[in-house]
Parts: structure tokens; C-alpha cells; sequence
């Protein structure tokens, strides 16, 4: 309780420590998924920020089980920061891709008794109603989330970005998962080719009007070894600079429900990947423009939201 009312947001770390009375820290697994934009199934490129490599965890032990990979990243986590619970967070690739009976075999995996709960990531137009169904069985037993690449709620950016899905996928797949109670974070980029302030304020009140449970926002971060890259080194793409794009983040705050958790206030990469901007290797220096500047504003997450 005491992260959530010292701050003039409503932060993930707060929201688990009042669910489950302790410190819970996220645990990434690497099941072994692909990226259907990647491997031929939508496409073979993959959206025009994305570096497959930058996902890796920093402690990533390797190809074991699940299980065991849970265990080892447990382990380095509460000998670092002293938490008690755990989240199974799958986060590389797209974690719903596969058949149903290898779905619910790798999710059992991770229904180990140290974790209290589990995150799933992937994309809105790879989410099936069977898939759903296993999320659900997964619920019975402990909460689950999942979190969908959003990115923009502008038709136009995500054919820009090469996303290939469309926001109707992103509507239905929150529309399902609300019906089977599952909360839903939704994942969006600031400063993405082509937008402003303007348009990414539209994605926010978007995500506000589906009544969603979290989001994360995140930066739109140049990474090496991308077609943005190549966007960016011939000089056609522009770079939102740290004041502007916490000043959106900020309005974005004031449009969202207080109830809305908020997992994160900007993206990271490992530093060797980020090509631009400089700013974005700190994330501790980009959440504390953001809290200052929602202060010397005297406003919090909320103060707009509905108008």
C-alpha cells in the first residue's frame, strides 16, 4: 500500500505487494516460442523495432524446463531483492503460439509452489478461445494476466511498423479474455514513426475506454540490427527527446482510470543493443522525470480520465 500512495501513479509493485501482503518480483522464462511475424506464418521480418536477442533475460540459464529455469531465476532474485513471491513471466516471442496440448503441457510447467501467479505475452491475433480455455484452467489455481502488444491503436502505424494484426484483433482478443475474467495489460509505444503527442494520447484513451487492467508504456527505442535502425542511421526517422516523451507519458497517466495498474513507465534493452535515444539505457532517471513532472504539476494518474 505504502508504493501506491506515495506515488502519484498507481504502479504493478504496489498493486502485487496489497494482493499478496509481500514483495513479488517477475521471473522471465524462455519456452522456446517463436513469432508467427517471424517465422513465415504472418510474415518473415518481424515488426521494425524488434531484435529477437534484445529479449533475452540477463541471467538466462539456457534451454532447460521450465521448472528448473523458474527455480534458477528464483533463486537470483531473492538473494537480490529480498522478494517472497513469484510471478512465471513469459515473456520472449509470442507465448501463445502453439498447439493447444503444447500450451497447456509448457504452463504446467510453471505451476511450481514457489510461483503466485503467472504473465503471458503475446499477440492479439494469436489468442484462440482454446488458448483462452487454458488460461482459465491456469486461473482456477493461481491469477493469471496476460499482456497484448498494442503498440498503437492507428490501423496506418501498425502497417508502418509491420505489426500485421489490426486494432479490431486487439478489441476482440481484450473482449475474450473479459469474458473468461483473465486481466489484460496492454502494451503501447510512445514516439512510434509517423505519431505525435496527439496520436498517442488516441492510443491511451483507446485502452481507457476497453476498461483494461494494466498497461506498460515504452519508448520507441532503436535498437541495432532493425529496419528502424536503418530508418533512423539515414536520417528519416525522429526521436521524441526524455521532456517530451515524459510530458505524454504524464498526460497519457491523467487520462487512464486510477484503478489502472501501471507496470511500467518506459521500456529498456540491454545497453549494448540501444542505438537511440541515449536517454533510454536509465529507466530509473526516465521514472523519476515522470513522477517530478506529475508533481510540479500537482497531478496524478486519473485526473482526466473520462473527460
Amino acid at each position: 500500500m505504502k508504493d501506491r500512495l506515495s506515488k502519484p501513479y498507481n504502479p504493478l509493485s504496489g498493486y502485487l505487494k496489497e494482493r499478496f501482503g509481500c514483495k513479488v518480483y517477475k521471473v522471465t522464462v524462455d519456452a522456446g516460442f517463436t513469432c508467427p511475424n517471424r517465422d513465415g506464418t504472418k510474415g518473415s521480418l518481424g515488426c521494425v523495432y524488434c531484435n529477437a536477442e534484445a529479449l533475452v533475460p540477463r541471467d538466462y540459464a539456457g534451454a532447460v524446463d521450465i521448472g528448473a529455469q523458474l527455480r534458477l531465476g528464483i533463486n537470483k532474485v531473492r538473494q537480490r531483492h529480498k522478494a517472497e513471491k513469484f510471478i512465471a513471466y513469459f515473456q520472449m516471442n509470442t507465448n501463445t503460439h502453439g498447439s493447444v496440448d503444447q500450451l497447456r503441457s509448457i504452463y504446467a510447467g510453471a505451476l511450481i509452489p514457489e510461483v503466485a501467479g503467472v504473465a503471458i505475452s503475446t499477440r492479439p491475433d494469436c489468442l484462440s478461445d482454446e488458448v483462452i480455455g487454458i488460461l482459465s484452467e491456469i486461473k482456477s489455481t493461481r491469477p493469471v494476466w496476460l499482456e497484448l502488444g498494442l503498440q498503437s491503436s492507428n490501423d496506418a502505424t501498425l502497417l508502418l511498423i509491420n505489426r500485421r494484426h489490426s486494432v479490431a484483433d486487439f478489441s476482440s482478443a481484450v473482449a475474450r479474455a473479459h469474458l473468461a475474467g483473465i486481466d489484460v495489460c496492454a502494451h503501447i509505444i510512445i514516439g512510434l514513426p509517423g505519431e505525435g503527442r496527439t496520436e498517442a494520447l488516441s492510443t491511451v484513451r483507446f485502452v481507457a475506454d476497453l476498461d483494461i487492467w494494466g498497461v506498460k508504456f515504452h519508448q520507441l527505442q532503436v535498437l541495432k540490427d532493425t529496419a528502424l535502425e536503418a530508418a533512423y542511421l539515414n536520417g528519416g526517422l525522429d526521436i521524441l527527446e526524455l521532456e517530451e516523451y515524459s510530458s505524454i507519458v504524464v498526460d497519457s497517466l491523467e487520462l487512464l482510470s486510477p484503478s489502472m495498474v501501471i507496470h511500467r513507465l518506459s521500456g529498456d534493452a540491454p545497453r549494448r543493443f540501444i542505438v537511440a535515444p541515449d536517454w533510454g539505457v536509465n529507466k530509473f532517471i526516465i521514472d523519476e522525470m515522470i513522477v517530478d513532472m506529475m508533481r510540479k504539476r500537482n497531478t496524478r494518474q486519473g485526473a482526466r480520465y473520462g473527460l
